[in-house]
């Protein structure tokens, strides 16, 4: 499953996710890279292909049924719809017109339809948004998830803006969350999972005329992809080591930024590159004076034979 790639209509980046959990978005996603091109047949996904696909942790069933029904739930909440160019007709649906969950089979499983109106934003795609899933669900912020799949969109010019307002609308951003709650809760977090896989990424914030200066957009820009670049896995070693040279080369993160976004990359404690750096650095300082000490010693021995 490691090169399964998520593809679709652009439309679909344009409906926030409201309240979809990491999981949640997991489940969603997976379900989306198999339902391509299948038009409106019943598409059935037995449990442990639905669990490889979104790397489901929990093993209990009972866990897996509840998740899936409330990936449903938050799905029948969304407003997807169909307008006329004039505006004045107006078509809403939702977008799977079956979602059946058999957890009392032999081998469970769920049988997913998409609505005749929804065809579209999976089938015979004129414009879409491609990337990896397995890039995707690695992520463990919803924040991150979101503008992940926000910026594939633009991977072939390097270059996104989004209005506050549309920031705060498609990343789903509670209204009582000022500034610096945005800067800490969700652009740290953006900026530190997605570093490794947009190279030379950076994140930067305008600001409108006017007392305070207030933030009006944020500006996203990294190095542009190849219309013919694949999103496919290059192997874990080639992946890491790609992710690795994103971060290092990244002007836009200070040392310490640095070192976190490699302990997320390695799934380790946050500070251990921290802690490793400054352990080397005491090495070589130690190196350092050993060598200052065997130098002077040698001058004293030979300032005593003469």
């Amino acid at each position: 499953m490691a090169n399964e790639i998520v593809k679709y209509d652009s439309e679909l980046n344009t409906i926030p996710l409201r309240k979809f959990t990491p999981v949640e978005m997991n489940l969603f996603f997976s379900i989306v890279s198999r339902m391509r091109d299948k038009n409106d047949d019943v598409v059935i996904f037995p449990f442990h292909e639905l669990k490889d696909l979104s790397n489901y942790k929990m093993t209990a069933t009972k866990a897996f049924v509840k998740d899936l029904e409330s990936t449903y739930d938050k799905l029948m909440e969304l407003k997807f719809s169909s307008r006329s160019a004039s505006g004045l007709s107006v078509e809403k649906f939702r977008m799977f017109t079956r979602f059946k969950i058999n957890g009392d089979s032999d081998e469970p499983f769920v049988e997913i339809q998409v609505h005749d109106m929804a065809l579209p934003l999976l089938n015979n795609l004129e414009q879409w948004v491609r990337y990896s899933l397995s890039e995707f669900r690695d992520l463990s912020s919803g924040y991150s998830k979101t503008m992940f799949r926000l910026l594939k969109q633009f991977r072939t010019t390097g270059y996104a803006y989004f209005s506050k307002e549309d920031f705060n609308e498609l990343l789903d951003i509670p209204k009582s969350y000022k500034q610096g709650d945005i800067d800490r809760t969700i652009l740290k977090p953006i900026k530190e999972e997605l570093t490794p896989l947009f190279r030379g990424l950076t994140i930067k914030k305008k600001y409108g005329r006017g007392r305070g200066k207030p933030v009006i957009g944020y500006q996203f820009s990294f190095k542009a992809e190849a219309k013919n670049a694949d999103d496919f896995s290059k192997g874990e070693r080639e992946n890491l080591r790609i992710k690795m040279f994103n971060i290092e080369h990244n002007g836009e993160l200070s040392q310490e930024e640095k070192w976190v976004a490699k302990d997320k990359v390695l799934g380790l404690k946050i500070g251990t590159h921290e802690a490793d750096y400054y352990t080397q650095q005491q090495k070589e300082s130690d190196k350092i004076e050993e060598e200052k000490l065997r130098q002077d010693l040698l001058k004293e021995l030979q300032n005593g034979f003469k």
